[in-house]
């Protein structure tokens, strides 16, 4: 119970960008649905639990997007200045976003949902201007946190819903902390604990590695907006080779090119061959699947990444 009350968090108005939560620019609202463009998958994912019947949910970034390097359109324009409500990450993960956010600086009700999260629960990095690392979602429990943000905006756009947005959110964040119980559990088949590392196409999985107990790296930096240098690819491959990697994963997101350069180079240099888990088995990273995939959900997502990681090191 305790992390539910701490997950019910007061949303706090403005965001890293400047938008302001209390503009009356938006479009008025009079009466369901509430218009919500979320940025991401999954923020899109968790306003459609909390917001039900009540909300229509438009997502600027789709399955497979990277939202380092996704560059705003006419049409992300045109969606974000419609919207009773728009939801997107913070901490700079919507890097080439900013532009657009900032033209619309107090016409538009924006909420940057880890604006529920204390910032000493983010983990320090150096990312497009930023100083944390944006993928929270990778711990569950701490994902948890933002349900609050979304739960109060829409509460205090449509008061006549509150019992209703109340209802989802708590039920929805009970469903996080069984997942989170659930793949602690399944993660433990992971042993021993120096098999416990996770190379991936870039940092990423940052927050996943604190929270479940797991080594993680990964070629490129938090953001894939910066390119891996050849000391980053040496170093990785020194690795690889000194520990005896068996697997590394590929994301749905980022290309895969960058590893096989690595997994070659390992080879070549310390005669150890490690597989790269890829395909269908890729990990989902900065956005959900496809509908009728896996990773459809955000549910789906960690339990399918949990599945491969736990197939590919056990």
């Amino acid at each position: 119970m305790c992390a539910l009350r701490m997950a019910l968090v007061a949303v706090l108005c403005g965001a890293v960008v400047g938008l302001t939560g209390c503009s009356s620019g938006s479009p008025a609202f009079d009466k369901p649905p509430v218009r919500v463009v979320c940025t991401t998958t999954m923020i899109a994912d968790m306003a459609k639990r909390v917001g039900g019947d009540r909300v229509t949910v438009d997502t600027l970034m789709g399955p497979g997007i990277d939202p380092h390097r996704h560059l705003p359109t006419a049409e992300d324009r045109r969606k974000i200045e419609g919207a009773h409500l728009v939801f997107f990450n913070g901490l700079h993960l919507e890097g080439k976003m900013t532009d657009t956010f900032e033209k619309s600086r107090g016409r538009i009700r924006g909420y940057a949902i880890t604006d529920g999260i204390d910032k000493t629960l983010l983990r320090h990095a150096d990312v497009d201007g930023g100083e944390h690392d944006p993928h929270v979602w990778f711990d569950v429990l701490l994902w948890a946190k933002c349900v609050g943000t979304v739960k109060d905006a829409l509460t205090a756009l449509d008061p006549a819903g509150k019992d209703n947005y109340e209802k989802n959110a708590v039920a929805y964040l009970k469903e996080l902390e069984a997942l989170d119980r659930e793949i602690r559990a399944e993660l433990e088949k992971v042993s021993p604990k120096e098999s416990r590392v996770l190379v991936t196409s870039h940092d990423a999985f940052g927050y996943f590695g604190r929270a479940y107990g797991f080594e993680v790296k990964g070629l490129q930096g938090v953001s894939t907006a910066s390119e891996s240098g050849t000391k980053d690819v040496k170093e990785l491959v020194d690795f690889l080779g000194k520990n005896k990697i068996p697997a590394v994963f590929t994301e749905t997101s980022v290309p895969e090119a960058g590893l096989k350069t690595v997994l070659d180079a390992c080879k070549r240099d310390h005669g150890h061959t490690v597989k790269l888990v890829g395909g269908e088995d890729a990990l989902y990273s900065d956005a959900l699947g496809e509908p009728g995939t896996p990773g459809e959900t955000y549910a789906g997502m960690i339990r399918h990444n949990v599945k491969v990681i736990v197939g590919a090191l056990k």
